[in-house]
């Protein structure tokens, strides 16, 4: 870790609502600081992208290891000539589509393009956000904003301010709270550098809205090797266990749960018996997949900060709409 990151900060709290503390936020980031900004997926640690220090204090603030690559952040698709070169006409389609919104895509880095922010690849994830406030910030930095999730690496990602103050306060300049965010999961990661458009990510984009798009098939492996945001074993993990189950399984494991057993419970099905002995919270989650996306990570948040010895979670319909939230829960979850 470097010498500024060992060193406690001073973190403040702005507020995106106020014009002031929105410049403050500005300044910091052009005079290569770091602020925690909203996005409408998780909150992002935000550093200036073209700046090898700044990005490199990303990586020591967040203890993220250094080949991990950074989505880099836009104010629109025209900036992305100034960071990706052979850019293919699927980009421009997609951005067209779905941009501002939740959507990186992979391409070639530009020669100009910093390695460090690409983990010193030849690839460069890219992505115009949809929050109104960090969109005006990064038109005033006239520049790009490498802004991983705002969390310590492989722990909850935030969606909230205080969520990021509770990870991150002493490592970093200021936390810009603009409220809870929207969508509440990562983005959908789309690499475009080969023949076929592939998803390297599951997120709210969903693989039939980008083949309505792009009227071809887009390829969805299982798994892959790419280097890529949470593209890693163990992701997005609360600090208590966390077991994730099907309501069947959850139901057996009720059945015998012992009464001086301490278990947080997040769960769909109103039949569960979540009064049982044992359980010290319950946490009934949304059925429609967006408010699940939405209240999930700030439920486990929550049940983790109560001191329990494990959270239960009842884990969502297996259908290709719910592959994020699939793929969040298999990094965050216990093995067992």
């Amino acid at each position: 870790m470097s010498e500024r990151a060992a060193t406690s900060l001073d973190t403040r709290l702005l507020d995106a609502g106020a014009p002031d503390d929105v410049a403050e936020a500005v300044r910091l980031l052009r005079a290569g600081r770091l602020v925690a900004v909203p996005t409408e997926t998780v909150y992002g640690l935000a550093g200036n992208a073209a700046d090898p220090a700044a990005v490199r204090a990303i990586f020591a603030a967040k203890g993220r290891p250094t080949d991990h690559p950074l989505i880099v952040h836009l104010a629109d698709a025209a900036a992305m000539p100034r960071w990706a070169r052979d850019i293919p006409a699927d980009a421009w389609t997609l951005a067209d589509a779905f941009w501002p919104g939740p959507l990186t895509l992979l391409l070639h880095r530009h020669p100009d393009a910093p390695a460090e922010v690409a983990g010193g690849r030849a690839t460069i994830g890219l992505r115009v956000p949809a929050h109104p406030v960090l969109r005006g910030i990064l038109r005033a930095l006239d520049g790009g904003l490498a802004a991983p999730s705002a969390n310590p690496y492989q722990r909850l990602s935030p969606t909230t301010a205080a969520q990021v103050l509770a990870g991150l306060d002493g490592r970093i300049d200021a936390v810009l709270d603009g409220g809870a965010c929207t969508v509440g999961l990562e983005s959908t990661i789309v690499d475009l550098t080969g023949s076929m458009p592939r998803i390297l990510r599951a997120g709210p984009i969903t693989r039939a809205q980008l083949e309505a798009v792009l009227g071809r098939g887009v390829d969805f492996p299982t798994a892959h090797a790419t280097a890529v945001p949470g593209n890693v074993a163990v992701h997005y993990r609360p600090r208590t266990p966390l077991l994730a189950m099907d309501a069947a399984r959850l139901r057996a494991r009720l059945a015998t749960l012992a009464p001086d057993a301490r278990i947080a419970l997040a769960y769909l099905d109103p039949a569960l018996p979540v009064a049982a002995p044992g359980i010290v919270a319950a946490t009934r989650m949304p059925a429609d997949k967006p408010g699940y996306a939405r209240a999930l990570y700030g439920t486990l948040h929550a049940l983790d900060a109560l001191g329990v010895d494990a959270i239960w979670l009842e884990t969502p319909p297996q259908d290709e709409a719910w592959r994020d939230v699939h793929d969040r829960l298999s990094r965050a979850a216990t093995p067992g």
